[in-house]
């Protein structure tokens, strides 16, 4: 067969990206072809040029089925190279938004840890120009052009690969999907929408806020339009926060923890006894509840030569790698245990991050990352919940709290697991409540953003809806809109799909946790005795290395745990914790 024609010979001084050779159109290599042209642009060079005829040899070894995948060309040319190449060249430009991504989270941090005040404006350029460069890189035309050949070519890839292009896709597709002057009008409301709902929330005025939140509305529906008119809204904008989530699935789980969750709390309150918790008030100096809660994570495992820990005014978990995890909690002298779980939620986010592959293949990648916000508030409330807030853990917890505070009342380690799971009686505030009510905070707002994108709610009757939700679902009426709907940012930040993360991350927690039960049989002995390390281990390899391998939490949990995710083993676990507890029959 005669070579192919139209080849540019430059000066080849075996530089690969001097010759430019096929061009673009070119569909279909035949091996023989290749291999002619191969030669031929060898012997017209008189050089041997070893990097051309590799990248030509690669091409002629492929099967004839491969043949239509390995048109693709290099960055600089026309050379066609296989998808393993194509896939190459993705994971550097993917490694490198990484690499810049941690750099805007240590930016971040610094700012709300320990940037002085007069920074706030030369932070705000530094932050600004650099969202520039990632916006760039996150929406130039060849990384597009990588994706689309290597979504073509997904029978040449492994499954961890399969997944660097399924995630890096589908990012890339929200990223270039939205018209610049959308995403203007968003970055505007954010600031507009933020200040008019500080200003409502302080005087208590619904109405101050209302016009900023039919915007959200507007401007979402808009941005999931954008991104798949085929979908629902709702659907698209909870992709941003639990990929392969839908408001059917949704739906479903939150039907049936209503179903069983309001009965149950309306028995608890009004059946049960509720356990102690006053002689837990008292003031508790700030110093020793940081030098308690430091032991604390030390103990879970919390690597401080890989992390840190430090005071904020907002907890959050945040860094810029697996090597370099920065947490922060923050304390009230007035109340002992906000700190130790405060601290306890947000070591969990950090053994997750600190947990995370590092193998080259996963490093830096997509795979590599959380699989979503549901599955990393798993982790945080694993810790918190399942283990923080179980009677073996108070059993190690009580002589340490001794240790920094010789005043503590003399109890035993049964009275304060009692103390610290007592329900809240009424439960208005969300960030106040407990892990029984907490649900059904979660599904009231659920519901109202749903109706809001789906028209079923207007927002002027936010007010009204949320109050006789809170009456059906919590026995309890706020008295002000700052107690009820106006309580929460995320809505003045347009998160609409944020709030169901939250319950998710529990009951994915308390299905991982009957597992951790099953295969780690001493293991809650081995909490009372303060070992943590065979838990910590066993998480590591069960869910933190898996990343993004898995599409969604409900596949996660059946690769897992042999099953979705199951409301009804959350909905047990609290009935029977908790009607012990309250000592119902």
């Amino acid at each position: 067969m005669a070579p192919i024609t139209g080849l540019r010979l430059r000066s080849l001084h075996c530089r690969p990206r001097c010759v430019r050779a096929l061009s673009r159109h070119l569909e279909v290599v035949p091996r023989a072809a290749v291999m002619a042209t191969a030669t031929d642009v060898t012997k017209r060079s008189g050089s041997s040029s070893v990097p051309l005829l590799v990248a030509c040899l690669l091409l002629a070894t492929t099967t004839q089925a491969e043949e239509r995948q390995c048109a693709w060309q290099l960055p600089g040319g026309d050379v066609p190279i296989t998808s393993a190449l194509a896939y190459d060249e993705l994971v550097k430009k993917l490694k490198e938004l990484d690499a810049l991504n941690g750099i805007n989270g240590l930016l971040s941090w610094d700012e709300l840890v320990m940037m002085p005040e007069g920074a706030v404006g030369s932070r705000g350029a530094q932050k600004a120009a650099l969202a520039g460069v990632l916006y760039d890189k996150r929406t130039e035309p060849r990384l597009g052009e990588l994706l689309s050949h290597l979504q073509d070519a997904k029978g040449t890839l492994d499954r961890v690969q399969a997944a660097v292009v399924r995630d890096a896709h589908r990012s890339y597709v929200r990223e270039t999907a939205i018209p610049k002057d959308l995403a203007q009008r968003i970055a505007k409301l954010e600031t507009d929408a933020y200040a008019a709902w500080v200003a409502a929330r302080k005087a208590s005025d619904f109405s101050r806020f209302a016009p900023f939140l039919q915007q959200w509305v507007d401007v979402s529906k808009q941005k999931a339009a954008a991104i798949d008119p085929s979908r629902s809204a709702y659907d698209v904008l909870l992709e941003d926060y639990e990929k392969g989530m839908t408001y059917a699935r949704l739906d479903q789980i939150f039907a049936e923890v209503r179903k069983d969750l309001v009965p149950l709390i309306a028995d608890l309150r009004s059946k049960g006894t509720a356990p102690s918790e006053t002689w837990l008030n008292g003031i508790w100096a700030v110093e020793q509840q940081a030098a308690l809660c430091k032991e604390v994570a030390l103990a879970l495992g919390f690597d401080t030569n890989i992390g840190r820990l430090d005071v904020s005014v907002h907890p959050f978990t945040g860094g810029s790698h697996p090597t370099d995890v920065r947490m922060t909690t923050r304390f009230k002298e007035h109340d002992l245990t906000e700190g130790l779980t405060g601290a306890i939620h947000e070591t969990g986010h950090a053994l997750y991050e600190q947990g995370r592959n590092l193998d080259p293949a996963w490093e830096g990648l997509p795979v590599g990352n959380s699989l979503s916000m549901g599955i990393h508030e798993s982790q945080s409330l694993f810790w918190e919940r399942m283990i923080g807030l179980s009677q073996p853990f108070a059993e190690w917890l009580l002589p340490r709290i001794r240790q920094h505070f010789p005043q503590f009342p003399e109890r035993s380690a049964a009275d304060l697991y009692e103390a610290v799971n007592v329900i809240k009686s009424p439960s208005l505030i969300r960030v106040e409540s407990d892990e029984v009510t907490y649900p059904m905070h979660i599904i009231l707002r659920y519901e109202i953003e749903r109706g809001l994108l789906d028209g079923s709610v207007k927002v002027e009757d936010v007010p009204k809806v949320w109050n006789q939700k809170m009456k059906d679902y919590l026995g309890a009426v706020p008295e002000t809109d700052a107690q009820g709907c106006l309580q929460d940012v995320h809505w003045s930040a347009g998160l609409f799909g944020y709030f169901p993360t939250y319950s998710l991350g529990a009951m994915y927690a308390c299905q991982i946790y009957e597992l951790a039960k099953q295969q780690l049989p001493e293991l809650e002995q081995q909490v009372a005795r303060g070992n943590f390390k065979p838990l910590k281990e066993w998480l590591n390899e069960s869910i933190h290395k898996l990343g993004s391998l898995h599409p969604s939490g409900d596949e996660l949990m059946k690769a897992v745990t042999g099953s979705p995710l199951k409301p009804q083993v959350f909905l047990s676990y609290l009935r029977s914790k908790y009607s012990k507890l309250y000592k119902l029959s």
